[in-house]
């Protein structure tokens, strides 16, 4: 399914693209812009693994200026036919003052969760850290990103960030709809094509 920005309700909040003064930096997160489908994973501590399909959907904002995006586990189709919703937030990215990185928030609206993050480009990679409310650190990872797909995963540490544990890991794929334009500076953005790869949730 593809995002639907004309019917925003705030359309204060929506902008249709990056600011111009900002855009350079901006490209780090506004190359997600548009709507993906997820093949999700939990991974338990005690070894079990859960899958489900899920969809992430990524927007401009704040007369872009920032990044936020809809995460939720399942599909839309699969909660209109019942199913149980697991998964759904919302998350904010907006650059900060230090040079390089982002301010990154989640809110978690069935757990209560929020947790707020540094997001910054590392060795091809984008990596987010943060701390959940119990103490533990976390990581999470935006990896092999191309124009087309990409993937995630969440890494938490049990023993005070000496090492680090796979929790979750996302499969997406961008969704095309035939009758929309390619999404903003998708190729210009894509780290494939500039010759080096780029480079999380709970």
């Amino acid at each position: 399914m593809t995002t639907d920005h004309s019917a925003c309700s705030i359309p204060e909040l929506y902008a249709r693209g990056p600011h111009p003064a900002h855009e350079p930096a901006l490209r780090l997160y506004g190359q997600f812009v548009g709507s993906w489908d997820l093949d999700v994973t939990w991974h338990d501590p005690d070894g079990g693994t859960r899958r489900a399909r899920g969809e992430w959907h990524f927007g401009w904002i704040l007369r872009g200026r920032a990044v936020a995006d809809v995460w939720m586990v399942p599909t839309r189709a699969e909660l209109d036919a019942g199913a149980e919703l697991l998964g759904y937030g919302i998350t904010t990215r907006v650059l900060s003052t230090d040079p390089g990185s982002w301010k990154v928030t989640w809110n978690g609206v069935l757990t209560g969760v929020v947790m707020t993050l540094v997001g910054r480009e590392v060795g091809g990679e984008i990596v987010q850290e943060g701390t959940y409310p119990d103490g533990k650190p976390t990581r999470w990872i935006f990896s092999e990103i191309s124009s087309t797909s990409f993937r995630w995963r969440n890494e938490v540490s049990e023993d005070g960030g000496r090492t680090f544990q796979l929790r979750q890991n996302f499969v997406a794929r961008r969704v095309v709809h035939p009758s929309l334009p390619p999404p903003l500076h998708q190729e210009r953005l894509s780290p494939r094509r500039r010759g080096k790869p780029r480079g999380r949730r709970g």
